[in-house]
């Protein structure tokens, strides 16, 4: 069962949810947003070893740790990798930081307006290992793009789906239906998709707890019946596309949301400043979105 310090941890505790959890479709982009071009590498071997040596760099950074990073989601083979000889998973709990494991295997075409996510046969492998290696919870990801009621109510339904599935692991799914910001029905989406949420949190047995990640709503403060929801642990929000400033800005109007952001957290890091470079932009990104998420 989870480590009930985690679960303490993340119900209660002021900061964020660092998203370290780039997989293979995503990692050429992250890495190009690091400086590091695509002719750096070769192959995939290559490429991910690059990105396993950012992570690593951020994760053992001075001021990565549990005073302002309350978590961290992490790729699968981030999770099977090291950080100074230490199993990532163990040193982020050693840095006071609860480990989660995206455990989706992306996304299948657009159809209804919304991109469910693609099988996963192996998860239960997957969540096993996990637990193994003392992962807390995990992440899921699907995208809304038009305010299809039908579309929506299949993300979400499968989605709940798997969250059974994974909490059957004692694991805490994090349940990721991403509205895309750029939706031109964009307040329409959400607007639904809470709808369905609410529903299926209702329908869940007594006890039985979820995360939330999901886009900054269009409308302020729209989700937070589902933050005071007692089948929810936290609601947390990605930035979706948003500058780091843009999506602190949001953040700070929607109380009880707190952030999980990837390239907000990133984007001023490069890999050839110096550790005193580094750690100075990655510190200066952790307080401004650790400010935005206490808000």
């Amino acid at each position: 069962m989870a480590n009930a310090q985690m679960m303490e941890q993340m119900a209660k505790s002021a900061g964020f949810i660092a998203a370290l959890d780039q997989s293979g479709g995503s990692t050429p982009k992250a890495l190009r947003g690091y400086g590091v071009a695509e002719d750096a590498y070769s192959n995939d071997e290559e490429m991910f070893a690059l990105i396993h040596d950012m992570r690593s760099r951020i994760v053992t950074s001075p001021c990565f740790n549990g005073e302002k990073v309350i978590g961290a989601i992490l790729f699968e083979r981030t999770m099977d990798g090291d950080a100074d000889g230490t199993p990532v998973p163990q040193k982020l709990w050693e840095r006071g930081v609860v480990p989660f494991l995206k455990v989706d295997k992306g996304l299948e075409d657009e159809a209804d307006g919304v991109q469910l996510m693609k099988p996963m046969p192996e998860l239960d492998a997957l969540c096993e290992r996990g637990v193994s290696k003392g992962i807390f919870g995990t992440k899921m990801r699907s995208v809304i793009h038009q305010a299809s009621p039908s579309g929506i109510k299949a993300i979400v339904d499968q989605q709940f789906a798997v969250a059974s599935q994974i909490g059957k692991h004692g694991l805490m799914p994090i349940i990721e239906p991403e509205v895309n910001i750029k939706s031109e029905s964009r307040a329409e989406c959400d607007a639904i998709l809470h709808d369905e949420l609410k529903s299926a949190l209702d329908a869940l047995p007594e006890g039985e707890q979820v995360m939330l990640k999901l886009s900054i709503p269009a409308e302020a403060n729209l989700y937070s019946d589902l933050v005071a929801h007692p089948n929810v642990l936290r609601v947390v929000a990605l930035s979706g596309g948003f500058s780091r400033d843009e999506a602190c800005s949001e953040l700070t109007k929607n109380q009880g949301m707190i952030a999980s952001f990837s390239r907000a957290l990133l984007q001023d890091l490069r890999h050839d400043m110096d550790d005193g470079g580094f750690d100075s932009a990655l510190g200066g990104a952790i307080d401004e979105i650790y400010e935005a998420s206490a808000t």
